[in-house]
């Protein structure tokens, strides 16, 4: 069977690393037939390059490389593909799957971090904050922007904005002005992050607030995208060889 290997970013905090592990595990329980490993970019280890030597050194002639990222910036359009061309695996079939955003399993997870802090839906006094990393990608600023729109226009808060904790605009207390100037009397945060790290700390503590949702972890609804994810670039890489 075609090995998934996961890669995400990869982070000093080891709390960033541990998640990553947490929702592999959710995935194995999802299929345990199916070898999964998890891989990283930099600042943490296994890196992919070692993990797709590993693969291959395990018998496995394919693998699916899944990006354990949230939107398609650079990391995804460049890091990746680069550090797949490094690993030099002519012996090794390798294809690389779609990042895991946008998808409303995402948002189902990423809402449902904030009903577990006690966010309900039709809480008129409350503003929301969607934040995510940031990217010097546009495109991948406004896929979180989008969201933000829909949620604001499903839910009976006060306002919904998207925010940044680098690269792009509003930062996080921009958007907590906003929120505020129309009638926000309280705000929660909901993350659009997958791991902890440096960046959702910062998030939290520029929001000024309690009501600050963990980032997505080892929710099942992620884990059951890492496999659509996968399920899907194997079904390409499939009608390519066939067409």
């Amino acid at each position: 069977m075609t090995a998934l290997v996961a890669v995400a970013h990869g982070s000093r905090d080891p709390r960033s690393a541990a998640t990553v592990h947490e929702l592999l595990d959710v995935v194995r329980a999802l299929r345990p037939s199916l070898d999964v490993r998890a891989s990283f970019l930099d600042l943490s280890a296994p890196r992919l390059g070692d993990v797709l030597h590993a693969v291959r050194g395990d018998g496995h002639r394919s693998a699916v490389v899944v990006p354990l990222l949230l939107g398609k910036a650079f990391h995804a359009r460049v890091d990746v593909p680069g550090a797949v061309a490094e690993a030099r695996l002519p012996s090794l079939d390798v294809t690389i799957a779609d990042v895991l955003g946008p998808s409303p399993l995402l948002e189902s997870a990423a809402l449902r971090r904030l009903a577990s802090i006690g966010v309900r839906s039709h809480d008129r006094e409350l503003g929301v904050v969607l934040a995510g990393a940031g990217s010097s990608h546009e495109p991948a600023n406004a896929a979180v922007r989008a969201i933000a729109q829909r949620w604001a226009s499903g839910a009976r808060w006060a306002g919904v904005e998207a925010a940044f904790a680098s690269m792009a605009a509003p930062d996080v207390p921009a958007a907590v002005e906003r929120l505020k100037a129309r009638g926000a009397r309280r705000i929660a945060v909901a993350s659009w992050f997958l791991a902890p790290g440096f960046l959702p700390d910062r998030v939290a503590r520029l929001a000024e607030t309690d009501l600050v949702a963990t980032p997505l972890g080892a929710d099942p609804e992620v884990a059951e995208l890492v496999l659509h994810r996968y399920e899907a670039a194997l079904a390409e890489d499939l009608a390519v060889r066939t067409a």
